[in-house]
């Protein structure tokens, strides 16, 4: 694919300044035509620049919507920041830009090819570049991403609804951002790589749940998921700390223990670990202060001969890069730690595996949705 290189040219910081609310302009004129849901997602944050392009020709629009020109189909071009503020794009130069394809066309973004259209506007370190992407559309993408898609069908059919509620969820945490709702990395959001995640059976799924989202007391949840819990998922306070009226996410058994990746183990030398906190000094001991009833480590104690430190919650796992917070930790006898875990992510929620499991055994999406959400409803999508 040939790159034109952008040329870097001054812009009126006053314009970069006031960038966003080209934003809310474009919003508000599609606004009464747009039925649909419609998804921000941020696929390049805070870069130095970020490849665009489009399968099929496509507009070049500036933040009042007024056309600039085109680009050229199966082009790419780097879109970047330039010295005063705004964004530079092949021979433009804005406040931000659209990228909006003719006919059926894709953007591509980075390295990869979605639906939907391109915004790229300046943050705080650099440009962000943004998929504007229909829900339905998004949910195409990420029932492939986050399950295989040769599972079961009413197990992507659950998936569907989780993921459909968790983005709405997430949209609505992000109402006041003017730029994004989502991102599209697997540590904090949904896993989305665009079409090329997309198959018949995710288009299935999507489109037989399509609007279909859960509630609690009239509320959409946080319809959290998670690969395997290794026997049993849990108690929202018992990873993340107080509930918040997140009552729904309770634990219960879980039926992926049949699953290989559910069980792991891990060492470490006492070296590496003093290594990712020398402010311990040589590390001695690794003690599990505290654990869930159901055996997921609540409170990790790390003790060096300069000082200790306790690890808590999610800050376990991510701290020391494990599949779960459901291990033992012993001392070998040359002084490093062995580990010997089930589960793979936080294991509040659905269990993945576990619903795959269920769907063999004949169980429907509503069965398995209503297995580890409980008491939700579904209901259709009340957009706002």
């Amino acid at each position: 694919m040939k790159i034109q290189m952008l040329l870097i040219s001054l812009f009126s910081p006053l314009k970069a300044r006031y960038w966003w609310l080209g934003i809310l302009l474009w919003m508000a004129m599609l606004a009464p035509a747009q039925a649909s849901v419609i998804l921000r997602v941020a696929i390049e944050r805070d870069v130095n620049q970020v490849k665009v392009g489009s399968s099929t020709a496509a507009a070049v629009k500036d933040g009042s919507g007024r056309t600039l020109g085109q680009l050229p189909a199966m082009s790419a071009y780097y879109a970047q920041t330039v010295p005063g503020g705004g964004v530079a794009l092949d021979k433009w130069r804005s406040g931000l830009f659209w990228i909006e394809p003719t006919g059926k066309g894709f953007v591509y973004i980075g390295d990869k090819w979605y639906r939907g259209r391109t915004l790229v506007v300046p943050t705080g370190k650099g440009v962000t570049a943004v998929n504007w992407v229909d829900l339905e559309e998004y949910l195409y993408s990420v029932i492939g991403g986050e399950m295989d898609a040769r599972w079961p069908q009413e197990a992507l059919k659950a998936q569907a609804i989780a993921a459909r509620t968790y983005a709405i969820y997430k949209r609505e945490q992000q109402r006041n951002d003017p730029v994004f709702d989502l991102g599209d990395s697997p540590d904090r959001w949904q896993i989305y790589k665009g079409v090329i995640s997309e198959s018949p059976t995710t288009y299935d799924a999507v489109d037989k749940t399509a609007g279909q989202v859960l509630t609690y007391k009239n509320r959409i949840i946080l319809s959290v998921f998670h690969a395997c819990s290794g026997g049993h998922t849990e108690n929202v306070e018992d990873v993340w700390g107080g509930d918040e009226g997140r009552n729904y996410l309770r634990a219960v058994p879980d039926f992926d223990q049949n699953i290989p990746e559910c069980s792991w183990q891990r060492a470490f030398s006492a070296t590496e670990i003093s290594q990712r906190f020398p402010e311990l000094g040589k590390v001695k001991e690794m003690k599990v202060q505290t654990a869930s009833p159901f055996g997921s480590v609540k409170a990790l104690q790390i003790i060096g001969d300069k000082s200790s430190k306790v690890l808590r919650g999610e800050d376990v796992r991510t701290a020391l890069k494990l599949r779960s917070t459901r291990f033992t930790v012993t001392k070998t006898p040359d002084g490093n730690f062995a580990m010997q875990g089930k589960g793979y992510g936080h294991a509040v929620g659905m269990s993945q595996w576990g619903a795959y499991n269920l769907a063999l055994q004949r169980a429907n999406y509503l069965q398995i949705l209503a297995y580890y959400f409980r008491g939700v409803s579904l209901s259709p999508i009340q957009a706002k």
